[in-house]
């Protein structure tokens, strides 16, 4: 019988409370994007050739009001003088080479300035694609700014505005050139902002029904706008030809840019609801910091141009805390800024309702306004009501403008929806562990646990018993709370674990308590039999790395002491005794007068040599097979015996 052996384990209850899932929240631009921005952009040098680089750097820089921490070298103007200065520049490098300028107001001759202007004016004439004319107008458009001697005026604009607008589509897209079908949004913002920069560069009059066709193409654009659950609202265009493929972000930016550049050059409004240009702030804010350059330039540019527009601004309702302690009594605040951070006019925010998500009782907040402490700008409601409890409830938000006239510049959006957790210190009551035998379940021992006391407990059981662990967790409010999970995890005194799920009957509550709990509860011994031969083995315990590859003892190697051996004279007097009768046998052919002369000196050839060895073979064949018949006989003889 195999012995019996007794472990020691210990007991421990691990209690885990659900996670927050947080509600998506926008924040509005920070010191964050800032930080990010100083590691994202390289430093402007002489390894920087890209004049779009450039001009995204500094402008970025500039929106964030960062522009002074940028070190700008005079690579940079170097760069833009070559650029204009050169014949074989593209169109593209010319417009980034004059936004670039536009900011750090380089040194840039006259010459150079009435080259590229004859060069522009003669790419428009010859323009042929969308991005043809948006290079070419959007660059005299900042000749026209930087270099005020120059008169930079465009021939025939009204027929290049139809030949633009010739490649809209009924939708509100446009196409890239007419010999290409496929139509985008990307290419909507860019035909915007060419013929809003075509309109500024020119006095004369334009068809009003043209202009109010136009206005009537960005409403189509705009209700084919994509939406995201949470609120955010962006432009999507389909994988059709991947060279000229814009992914969201950058869509979404081209299209604010030629929104907001087409609203500037024209009278009245464009009917854009305020709530869809709140859906596109959000989406830019929602993307949080993106990873690459490019984009972060498309999002910063683009909440720049949202910030301050005559379509509709944007007003962002953030909290600066999701998860409130109902035992601590924390306020609730609120704040209300434009997509840069900058201060919201005077408005009132109120709370229109907050409900538990998993309770059917009457909500604890109903149209209640939060008190506005204007010194540290936030909206504030004091004290959370006597009936909030540990839990995941739902707020709605509503901001209104005191002044009912600026509705129509601003967008604040009707209701705003967020998840705000309460927690509370949850209390673990009437705890106990029992031992029951494996029949009938009848308590054979039972303990209680003092879980506010540091105590602990022993217990033995054998391998035909049985171990209940039972508890009831109270809320603040004195309700029975029920964890998400619960797991009772046995450690080996070799610190081996093994975790098991303790049953929940009630519902799963997607929640989070201040004091979950993880603790030992004392130890148990177990009366177990040997494990069968078979059965699964604990786990290999963890080596400690410096036991197994550490430096180890130096080995000292003894070697056998060499054998005694004669003297050398002796070996060689020996080696001549052995060639004496070789010696003797020689001399002797010599008396007897043998004629070594006479040895034949013909070497045999292969088949003379296989002959004779075939002769041989079939003797020593017969020998040997006699000779081994007659050793396994004897062989067979002494094992008998």
């Amino acid at each position: 019988m195999k012995p019996r052996m007794i472990r020691t384990l210990g007991f421990l209850a691990l209690l885990l409370i659900s996670s927050i899932c947080e509600a998506a929240i926008f924040h509005p631009i920070s010191d964050s994007h800032r930080s990010a921005a100083r590691q994202i952009f390289k430093p402007i040098d002489e390894s920087v050739n890209s004049l779009r680089q450039v001009y995204e750097t500094l402008k970025t820089f500039e929106i964030l009001g960062i522009g002074k921490d940028l070190d700008v070298s005079a690579s940079a103007c170097t760069l833009i003088a070559e650029t204009l200065k050169s014949s074989s520049a593209s169109l593209k490098d010319i417009n980034f080479a004059l936004k670039s300028n536009g900011i750090l107001k380089c040194k840039i001759d006259g010459q150079s300035f009435e080259a590229i202007n004859s060069r522009l004016q003669a790419a428009i004439t010859k323009a042929n694609s969308l991005l043809d004319f948006f290079y070419s107008v959007g660059s005299l458009v900042l000749l026209k700014d930087q270099a005020a001697h120059l008169d930079v005026q465009v021939a025939n604009a009204d027929q290049i505005f139809r030949s633009i607008k010739a490649l809209g589509q009924s939708d509100g897209r446009w196409r890239y050139n007419s010999n290409k079908p496929e139509s985008s949004a990307h290419a909507a913002g860019i035909a915007l902002e060419t013929l809003a920069r075509l309109m500024s560069l020119t006095s004369a009059d334009f068809d009003q029904s043209l202009i109010g066709t136009l206005k009537n193409d960005i409403v189509k654009l705009f209700d084919g706008i994509e939406k995201y659950d949470d609120g955010a609202m962006f432009f999507g265009d389909k994988v059709v030809d991947a060279y000229e493929y814009e992914g969201p972000l950058s869509t979404t930016s081209s299209v604010v840019r030629g929104l907001v550049a087409f609203a500037e050059v024209t009278p009245g409004k464009i009917a854009v609801s305020g709530d869809k240009i709140l859906g596109v702030a959000k989406f830019f804010l929602g993307i949080g910091v993106p990873g690459s350059p490019h984009d972060f330039f498309d999002q910063i540019d683009a909440l720049a141009l949202l910030e301050n527009n005559r379509v509709s601004i944007p007003l962002i309702l953030s909290l600066p805390a999701t998860v409130l302690s109902v035992s601590k009594n924390d306020q609730l605040k609120v704040k209300v800024n434009t997509v840069l951070g900058s201060n919201a006019p005077p408005l009132t925010v109120k709370i229109l309702q907050a409900a538990n998500h998993n309770s059917k009782n009457a909500p604890i907040i109903e149209n209640q306004d939060l008190r506005h402490d204007s010194g540290a700008g936030f909206y504030v409601l004091d004290s959370l009501p006597k009936e909030a409890d540990v839990g995941k409830y739902e707020f709605i938000f509503k901001t209104a403008l005191n002044d009912p006239s600026q509705s129509d510049v601003y967008a604040i959006g009707s209701r705003t929806s967020v998840n705000i957790y309460f927690t509370g210190e949850v209390k673990v009551e009437n705890a106990e562990i029992s031992v029951l035998d494996s029949d009938l379940g009848n308590v054979e021992s039972q303990k209680k646990l003092d879980l506010s006391a540091d105590s602990s407990i022993s217990l033995s059981a054998n391998h035909l018993q049985k171990l209940r662990l039972s508890f009831q967790l109270v809320s603040p409010l004195g309700n029975a709370f029920k964890p998400h999970q619960a797991l009772l995890k046995l450690r080996h005194e070799t610190k081996v674990e093994h975790v098991f799920v303790v049953g929940n009957s009630g519902k799963k509550f997607e929640l989070i308590l201040e004091n979950s709990l993880f603790r030992s509860l004392g130890h148990i011994d177990l009366d177990l039999p040997e494990a069968p031969e078979k059965a699964t083995r604990p786990p290999l315990q963890p080596i400690d790395p410096l036991s197994r590859f550490g430096p180890k003892a130096e080995i000292a190697h003894i070697f056998r002491a060499p054998e005694k051996r004669p003297p050398k004279e002796l070996s060689l007097a020996f080696l001549g005794l052995t060639l004496v009768p070789l010696v003797g046998f020689l001399v002797g052919l010599l008396r007897i007068g043998v004629n070594f002369k006479n040895f034949p000196t013909a070497t045999l050839n292969l088949f003379t040599t296989l002959k004779y060895l075939s002769f041989l073979g079939v003797f020593l064949v017969f020998v040997g097979h006699r000779t081994l018949s007659y050793l396994a006989s004897t062989s067979a003889k002494l094992k008998g015996a």
